[in-house]
């Protein structure tokens, strides 16, 4: 049966549909909002898409990502170089930088651990990790993994690997319930971070 499109514009609503939490019909509303702007605004979206591609590499210390061999953080001569901040991914570094509150470095495992995907210890930077706490004078390593099964479990392979390094203080994000909700609402693994984390009044 006849989608009544064009074969170009079917095309661009199913390239649309690879982006996260897009299904059919906000692709569509996309590529209708995408067809309706200037031809230079398009291109210029086009552009930046390409260029990204092109420009952007994996920083080679931290695995964030940089447009030259190291990062901008893992240059700066003001991060404290002995604190480093384990995240699954380059967004979770941005949400603690957003904060202004840390000024170590990071390190990006580039994925969490999911066996039914087929991402193994294999497939996260944990030997890049490893390599940079037998070569740096580092001692604290922050794990901020997402609290899901999959980050629980990349957050114990972390500190399994990490746990023979002599005087290494390993800690993790404090959890629990965030202000403005609901215990009810909250879920199991929320809630006994909650009861972990407590805090004296």
């Amino acid at each position: 049966m006849s989608s009544g499109l064009p074969p170009s514009l079917e095309r661009l609503i199913e390239a649309l549909r690879m982006l996260p939490s897009v299904g059919q019909k906000t692709a569509t509303r996309l590529a209708f909002f995408l067809l309706r702007k200037p031809e230079e605004v398009r291109h210029r979206l086009g552009n930046a898409i390409l260029e990204a591609g092109i420009s952007l590499k994996k920083c080679e210390i931290c695995g964030h990502f940089s447009e030259e061999t190291y990062c901008d953080i893992c240059q700066d001569d003001t991060r404290e170089k002995n604190r480093i901040c384990v995240v699954e991914d380059s967004l979770d570094l941005l949400a603690i930088e957003r904060t202004g509150s840390y000024r170590g470095l990071y390190h990006v495992l580039g994925g969490a651990l999911a066996p039914l995907e087929g991402i193994g210890p294999g497939d996260i930077r944990i030997h890049e990790l490893v390599s940079r706490l037998e070569h740096g004078d580092v001692s604290e390593i922050i794990l901020a993994t997402n609290p899901t099964l999959e980050g629980e479990a990349t957050a114990t392979l972390v500190v399994r690997k990490c746990e023979s390094f002599q005087g290494l203080i390993m800690t993790r994000l404090a959890r629990g319930i965030p202000v403005g909700g609901d215990v009810e609402y909250a879920d199991e693994i929320t809630l006994t971070r909650a009861l972990e984390n407590r805090l004296r009044y």
